[in-house]
């Protein structure tokens, strides 16, 4: 779940993204797990789905490093959170995501997936920022 104020628009790295809406200080936390909130969906869940519902999962869902059988579906303006290399957005192993460097108003929100999600690979044709 955000806990910064974002929205979501054109994005140059992926089509779509979430962006600050105001200024975030470098150390800010800008996310974290809230089960009662985001959706966490048991991989039998995942396995027995409509293909719909499965491309969906593709590519906004991601296991959990706690439980590779649940994948984590974030329903707020985080699940478009594009992949860079070099990220404004940390998750270190302590949980959480944070600001890594100062983030201005309207600046994409961006984080290194392989950070969480040790077999992330860019989708072909697909390049990061």
């Amino acid at each position: 779940m955000m806990l910064v104020r974002t929205y979501v628009g054109p994005s140059a790295i992926e089509g779509v993204g979430v962006f600050a809406a105001e200024p975030l200080a470098r150390g800010t936390e800008i996310w974290r797990l809230e089960p009662s909130f985001d959706r966490l969906i048991p991989r039998t869940v995942y396995d027995q789905a409509e293909p719909v519902l499965r491309e969906l999962l593709d590519r906004y869902a991601y296991p959990s490093q706690d439980d590779p059988d649940i994948l984590i579906f974030e329903v707020d303006s985080g699940r478009f959170m594009n992949h860079s290399d070099d990220p404004n957005g940390g998750f270190p192993p302590s949980g959480g995501g944070i600001a890594l460097r100062d983030i201005a108003a309207g600046e994409e929100i961006t984080c290194d997936y392989g950070e969480f999600y040790g077999a992330f690979e860019l989708l072909p044709g697909r390049s990061a920022e």
